[in-house]
C-alpha cells in the first residue's frame, strides 16, 4: 500500500500532543484588532483542544502525525 500524503494546511495548523490530543490556535487574531480588548486579544493567543468531535477527522488528515 502506498504512503499516505499529510494534509499540509492540517499540518501548519495543527499539533498532536503526547496523549492524542490535537493541539490548535485561536481564530480571530490576525486583523480588525482596534475594537477587540486586549483581554480578549490575550486570551486569544493561548493554544487550544480541538473538540472531539473534530479529532478523528483531523487524525485522518494527519496520519503520521
Amino acid at each position: 500500500m502506498p504512503k499516505l500524503k499529510t494534509h499540509s494546511g492540517a499540518s501548519k495548523r495543527f499539533s498532536m500532543t503526547k496523549n492524542g490530543k490535537v493541539k490548535r490556535f485561536h481564530a480571530y487574531k490576525s486583523h480588525i484588532l482596534n475594537k477587540k480588548s486586549t483581554k480578549r486579544k490575550r486570551n486569544l493567543r493561548k493554544g487550544a483542544y480541538a473538540d472531539k468531535t473534530n479529532v478523528e477527522a483531523i487524525k485522518k488528515l494527519m496520519p503520521y502525525a
